[in-house]
């Protein structure tokens, strides 16, 4: 089992704490890189080949997970020289994959079972399977909504809630194949043009802990709330060989 993950981005938004990181590899509860979690994770569910696309202080990231073989696991690298967006950078590798692997961030925590997504994917026989999440967004206001000036709704203060993606997709090298290397090339223009083919992906519903470390308050909430969520990130895992975070 094969997963690509994504580890070139800037991390604009989680700034300064990525001013001399890349963002997969700030700590967690001062222990743990989120890198090394999420290869823990892999190793424990039977992944053992990694693809690792990297961009931004990419140099740091290969002096921290090497060859992978502390984790279990054959890593290679694949380097960015321009930002490719999400799905840019697995063009350029694609031809090293087998027919069916997961893309994944490398800033996500989260006790997804990512063996399942992957089988349940090759069983569907869909172009693509993302992993999505009901996200809850609670509104400070009383929303309304009018017609012709009056107002013929009326609620306080909703609590909206969205299925979004959790930035973990099972995918097909047929369905990539199309597509050009060294553009730009994004999860998004992905999604509309198979939606324009009337390739439908299909979604796999997730309702357990997951964590977009973005921002700094997601960030500081991973901090806060890790030595309770550990146990669920890092079940029955031997940590003894676990590099020390710089």
């Amino acid at each position: 089992m094969h997963v690509a993950i994504l580890a070139g981005g800037r991390g604009v938004r989680l700034r300064p704490y990525t001013t001399a990181l890349p963002k997969p590899l700030v700590p967690i509860g001062g222990e743990y890189a989120i890198l090394d979690i999420i290869l823990q994770q892999l190793s424990a569910q039977g992944f053992r080949r990694v693809t690792l696309a990297i961009g931004h202080l990419g140099s740091l990231i290969r002096a921290f997970v090497g060859d992978g073989a502390r984790w279990g696991l054959t890593v290679r690298y694949a380097e960015e020289e321009r930002p490719l967006s999400t799905i840019g950078p697995v063009l350029n590798f694609l031809d090293d994959l087998p027919e069916h692997f997961l893309v994944m961030n490398g800033d996500l925590l989260t006790d997804l079972d990512y063996a399942s997504l992957l089988r349940t994917h090759i069983c569907s026989d869909a172009p693509l399977t993302v992993a999505t999440y009901q996200r809850r967004v609670n509104i400070d206001f009383g929303t309304l909504e009018t017609v012709d000036g009056e107002i013929v709704t009326f609620r306080e203060k909703p609590t909206l809630r969205y299925g979004v993606s959790m930035g973990v997709y099972a995918i097909s090298r047929s369905t990539l194949a199309r597509y050009p290397k060294n553009v730009p090339f994004g999860f998004d223009d992905l999604v509309h043009d198979l939606l324009a083919r009337r390739q439908r992906p299909k979604a796999y519903p997730f309702d357990g802990y997951w964590l977009d470390i973005g921002r700094p308050d997601d960030y500081d909430e991973a901090n806060e709330t890790f030595a309770e969520i550990r146990p669920r990130l890092l079940p029955q895992v031997d940590l003894s060989c676990r590099p020390e975070v710089a």
